[in-house]
């Protein structure tokens, strides 16, 4: 059973079934008179929001903003008619009872009337609970308002990994090579080489024979380790606006002689 003061801030909460499916609107909180635990919820379902149905609260789950109830939409909508702005009778309890197959005890709970009824009645199970502080309150009324607690919880935006792969570049560059040319060279005869000169037969076929060099580019590959790489997390500030409607309740006093 839920706790009085969280039971009248699901007013207003959109009630939805066990399958997810929407009902109405949680519009009133009605009372245990002996208990003073909440026990009925007034739903009001329909197109236009017309026809308002009693829900028990025994296992009413909040959920997201929105209330749930262990029972399916049409079982809701064909709930017996009972008259709101009243107290619950005995027998109107029975009919509810059996129809949303509970065990009924012909020990009355005595269900009250929502909060702030005019005119609201009372049997002899003892007083109507008519405000949030109780089923017996006294003369005073509570005036009550919404309050909002904004903080923050943590949830995951994305997800950053490394991952290291492999590029073939072309580089190009430039290396000078040599090589090796012949070059012919006539010296005349002279006093200096003439005996070099005369040396060999006077007519003779010969061959002389030069080998030639050159160079050609080498290239040798080696893996040089360049830079380590790893990720970090900085952590940054923003302003976010947050946007929440809050009800009050105001307190006018009424009648002939009011000063």
């Amino acid at each position: 059973m839920p706790e009085v003061t969280h039971a009248y801030e699901w007013r207003g909460r959109e009630v939805v079934s066990r399958d997810g499916d929407k009902i109405g609107t949680l519009d009133e909180i009605y009372l245990d008179t002996e208990s003073g635990e909440p026990e009925w919820a007034a739903v009001t379902t329909g197109l236009f929001g017309t026809k308002q149905s009693f829900v028990p609260l025994a296992q009413a789950d909040p959920q997201g903003g929105r209330v749930m109830v262990p029972y399916s939409k049409d079982q809701v909508k064909d709930a017996p008619s009972i008259d709101p702005n009243g107290e619950l009778s005995q027998e109107d309890e029975a009919r509810l009872y059996r129809h949303y197959g509970l065990e009924y005890s012909e020990r009355r709970s005595g269900s009250g009337l929502p909060e702030g009824t005019a005119g609201a009645q009372t049997s002899g199970r003892g007083p109507v609970g008519a405000d949030v502080s109780g089923p017996t309150t006294d003369e005073a009324m509570t005036r009550s308002e919404e309050e909002i607690r904004v903080g923050t919880t943590q949830r995951e935006r994305g997800r950053v990994r490394l991952r290291k792969y492999v590029v073939t570049e072309e580089v190009q560059q430039t290396v000078p090579v040599q090589r090796e040319e012949v070059r012919i060279e006539r010296e005349p005869i002279t006093d200096a080489n003439v005996d070099q000169a005369m040396a060999g037969p006077e007519i003779s076929e010969e061959e002389h024979e030069v080998i030639l060099h050159e160079e050609e580019p080498v290239v040798e590959k080696r893996t040089v380790p360049k830079e380590r790489v790893r990720l970090d997390k900085d952590v940054r500030t923003e302003e976010a606006q947050v946007s929440e409607e809050v009800r009050k309740e105001r307190i006018e006093a009424e009648g002939d002689d009011v000063r």
